[in-house]
């Protein structure tokens, strides 16, 4: 058989490819418009007199609004990582009863609208004094990447061979020690994986922001974003070349992790 991909499917991938892409040139285009060309009917493909003006107000206006997204987005993948691996250890490993429970529980825990999480939140916070806090939305966050992060972990501990506990058990070494220097440094491919997902969520979250920190001081980017909009609805160069540079961080981590997400999301065994 001939191994050669014909060359009309290499076509619509093509094709397929520049229409889902399409919408974000688009909002590179438009980044890069000056305001008085916005009205032109139709709009121009490309950006003939290009101006960095909607970029400059981006650095003067929502600068801070990404440093707290990135200190947010942070936040959650430490808090995730130190919740979710520990746990799906236990699960995988020390197999306690009610197990298949736990894991039924935690994927019904990912079908629950955000909504209704920030609402009971909400409540909470009022009572406990963490409402319009960093700390607040860094908890509410981890409460979207804990249930991933345990499952992604899980499946992958799963497949790490008993043999290995049973050396490091000989070896003296205790469970905490055990899951310290055996079962982390064999699961990077899942701390990659999980630690991404954790801050894309904490970086692009929107429900629990308005709703659990609308009046701090310090708010994220997609906040920022909404403000920004309803602020200055004619300025639509400034509020693409906000979406563009609150796109960039997730856009880097995406190139830069995706061998480990692949690896990290498909992995059920370690190699000998």
């Amino acid at each position: 058989m001939n191994g050669k991909r014909p060359w009309w499917k290499t076509i619509v991938g093509l094709v397929l490819t520049l229409i889902m892409l399409f919408p974000v040139y688009w909002m590179i285009n438009v980044s890069l418009t000056p305001t008085t060309e916005m009205r032109k009917s139709p709009p121009n493909l490309f950006p003939i007199h290009a101006t960095f003006e909607g970029y400059q107000a981006v650095l003067s206006d929502q600068l801070p609004y990404l440093g707290t997204s990135l200190l947010i987005g942070l936040g959650t993948v430490v808090l995730t990582v130190a919740i979710s691996a520990p746990a799906a250890y236990s699960l995988a490993k020390l197999r306690p009863k009610g197990r298949g429970a736990m894991n039924f529980v935690l994927l019904i825990a990912q079908m629950i609208p955000g909504i209704i999480m920030a609402m009971g939140f909400y409540a909470i916070y009022l009572n406990l004094g963490i409402l319009n806090t960093l700390w607040g939305l860094i908890i509410a966050d981890s409460t979207l990447a804990v249930p991933f992060g345990v499952l992604i972990f899980s499946a992958f501990m799963s497949g790490i061979p008993d043999e290995l506990m049973s050396a490091a058990k000989i070896d003296g070494a205790g469970t905490w020690r055990t899951f310290r220097s055996i079962v982390l440094p064999v699961s990077r491919n899942s701390i990659v994986t999980v630690s991404l997902f954790a801050f894309l969520w904490a970086w692009s979250d929107f429900i629990f922001s308005s709703t659990l920190n609308s009046g701090g001081t310090m708010q994220t980017i997609t906040l920022g974003i909404y403000k920004y909009i309803g602020n200055n609805n004619q300025e639509w160069n400034a509020i693409m070349a906000t979406a563009v540079v609150a796109s960039i961080p997730a856009a880097l981590l995406l190139v830069i992790a995706q061998k480990y997400v692949a690896a990290g999301v498909t992995a059920g065994a370690v190699k000998d």
